[in-house]
């Protein structure tokens, strides 16, 4: 048995669990606790926290997926005053060994720690055994990566994907292109701007500019209240959510028309990173918007729009599509990762 730390370090939320690890039970949750991060100065003092709580011996191990990117065993959270450094972490918790990953990579690694009814599949495609993986996600930015496997387990990559080019495809979507690059007084704009909750309301916002369908006064106000915090660290309202709500309950047509322009672009964009890797070990697609409008990922729009490649449509329609419905997959993959250290 070996006692382990997992962690999803946000910079709004740190969420971390003490697991245990063996051959032959594999990982078992022991303590689970959530903390918010702008509450501590460190990560240290949480965890001592937690641990006290937990009333247990110091782990072995530890991996935190931290959001945002690690270099050099190093990380500086976007959001927070937060320097961390795995050495000083080790010495100050007095635990051996400790690793951080970016929280994409995390979820990756949280791929082999998921069951059946934590999947929904989209596309059952022809698996192989040897091939690469990939992970997309859409949420508060749009992560993207790949895991390639190397003896007996998968290593996994984290990438910047998300903010490759926006690769316009229609008439709708050039418009859609030069007013965001309009709006913004910018060069160029990324794949994120359209393809995550900020993209929904970017484009719930082209939308009405263009006068394409009435605005509802309930949705309007979200919004409006949403324009009005712009530059505030933290936001009082969600209006992707309100306007995935509202497309699902078929209550609204400009919601309804948002989602849609966010679903081919979502489902064109996962299709780009298939061709570039070829994933016939399976393609799971993560993040926080999925699980909560599957309805709309499963009538047929991002599957036209993901195999919609031309001569490539019969490969891509041979590689496996998963949803990942449980959200703490980046947890899990922590405690993954941790068991490997």
């Amino acid at each position: 048995m070996t006692l382990l730390l997992a962690g999803d370090i946000g910079g709004t939320k740190t969420i971390l669990r003490l697991v245990e690890s063996s051959d032959s039970l594999g990982l078992k949750t022991l303590y689970e606790e959530s903390y918010r991060s702008g509450d501590f100065p460190d990560l240290v003092p949480i965890v001592q926290k937690f641990l006290a709580a937990a009333n247990t011996s110091t782990p072995e191990k530890a991996c935190f997926g931290i959001a945002g990117p690690v270099v050099k065993n190093t990380a500086r959270l976007t959001n927070l005053t937060w320097f961390l450094d795995t050495e000083r972490l080790a010495q100050e918790l007095g635990i051996l060994s400790i690793s951080l990953i970016n929280d994409f990579a995390a979820v990756g690694y949280g791929i082999f720690g998921l069951t059946k009814q934590d999947l929904l599949t989209l596309q059952v495609g022809k698996h192989q055994p040897e091939a690469p993986m990939a992970v997309i996600g859409a949420g508060t930015g749009l992560g993207q990566g790949f895991l390639i496997k190397q003896g007996n387990h998968y290593h996994v990559f984290p990438s910047e994907g998300g903010h490759a080019d926006f690769a316009p495809r229609t008439e709708l979507e050039f418009q859609l292109l030069k007013y965001l690059l309009d709006k913004h007084g910018i060069q160029r704009a990324s794949v994120e701007r359209v393809v995550s909750g900020l993209g929904i309301t970017s484009i719930y916002q082209f939308l009405r500019d263009r006068q394409i369908a009435t605005e509802s006064p309930e949705i309007a106000q979200v919004v409006r209240s949403w324009e009005q915090e712009a530059g505030k660290s933290e936001k009082t309202v969600d209006p992707g959510a309100v306007i995935g709500s509202a497309a699902l309950a078929k209550s609204d047509r400009l919601s309804e028309q948002t989602m849609q322009l966010f679903i081919e672009a979502y489902g064109a964009e996962t299709g780009n990173l298939a061709l570039k890797l070829l994933p016939h070990g399976g393609l799971y697609i993560a993040g926080g918007i999925a699980p909560k409008i599957l309805p709309l990922m499963q009538n047929g729009s991002f599957m036209l729009n993901f195999t919609q490649k031309g001569r490539m449509r019969s490969i891509l329609e041979e590689i496996p599509v998963h949803i990942i419905l449980n959200q703490q997959v980046g947890l899990i993959g922590a405690a993954v990762c941790a068991a490997r250290l």
